[in-house]
């Protein structure tokens, strides 16, 4: 809203009750899920039983299994993390060497290439995650029947899911650095090659601290939208499930309190890394 211009009264109360309205309609199905983590009752509905936090504790002596002694859960947690660990490291590598090549090169082909990284963004998760599947499977399976190699790396499993997930989250990666680089003084590089510093020097001295609040920025992205990512990694998983196809599979079973438990301590953490993230930036920007 403009400040300048009058408003009646009642404008500024319906656009208050608009905001009102609007962060209840996103935050009511989270914190009714927060809730729920605490209800002493097997299943995550009303009535409300009580508070409890066996659903985080218990250790399955009274029927009851909280999360941190669920050991599938756990192990599904520690496999979402390892994934997200690696998606992060190549996918902010990946943009960083991107958004030099957009931003500093000039060549033929540029703005193709451009709409070629674009492209993951618009295709649905699980169209993307079925390419992938099929392509590296096929390839994984010529190269077992012409010349008897197994190449385990392109079959379901993790390398696969780390892969098809980089396939997306460096595109926005590279959008995010790229941004940063954008707008850097490039006379600052040059002052310290008039310095005798060798363009590589000035890379690690003088532009890469510039971007460091961009790949922060891009890496707590990256790996946020890495361990919540769900239709690409159905698709490409192995016997070591990430953490959201375990959910997934848990529901069918039937929803228990222990999946309110993990979503609100997956909301928590989210919550903590996008607030240091944001704090980190804000510092050094």
């Amino acid at each position: 809203m403009i400040r300048s211009v009058p408003r009646s009264r009642w404008f500024d109360r319906l656009y208050l009750l608009y905001l009102v309205a609007f962060f209840l309609y996103l935050a009511l199905p989270l914190l009714v899920t927060a809730v729920f983590a605490f209800n002493d009752a097997p299943f995550p509905s009303l009535p409300w039983k009580g508070f409890t936090l066996d659903w985080y504790l218990a250790d399955g002596s009274a029927g009851r299994t909280g999360l941190f002694h669920d050991d599938g859960l756990l192990s599904a947690l520690w496999v979402s993390v390892q994934v997200a660990f690696w998606v992060t490291l190549v996918s902010v590598s990946l943009g960083c060497l991107n958004a030099v090549l957009f931003e500093r090169l000039e060549f033929r082909g540029k703005e193709l290439l451009y709409l070629v990284m674009l492209l993951p963004l618009v295709i649905p998760g699980v169209i993307l995650g079925v390419s992938i599947l099929v392509f590296y499977s096929g390839m994984a399976n010529t190269v077992s029947m012409r010349w008897q190699l197994e190449l385990d790396l392109f079959r379901p499993g993790l390398p696969l899911v780390v892969m098809g997930q980089v396939a997306f989250i460096t595109t926005l990666s590279t959008l995010v650095i790229a941004a940063r680089l954008r707008k850097f003084d490039r006379q600052l590089e040059e002052a310290a090659l008039n310095l005798g510093a060798t363009p590589v020097v000035a890379w690690f001295t003088v532009t890469l601290p510039w971007l460091r609040p961009a790949i922060a920025g891009a890496a707590a992205m990256a790996f946020l939208m890495s361990f919540e990512n769900f239709n690409t990694t159905v698709m490409l998983t192995g016997s070591d499930t990430p953490l959201t196809v375990a959910l997934f599979n848990r529901l069918r079973e039937g929803s228990t309190p222990v999946l309110n438990a993990v979503a609100l301590l997956l909301m928590v953490g989210s919550a903590a890394l996008a607030v240091l993230a944001t704090g980190r930036s804000s510092k050094t920007a």
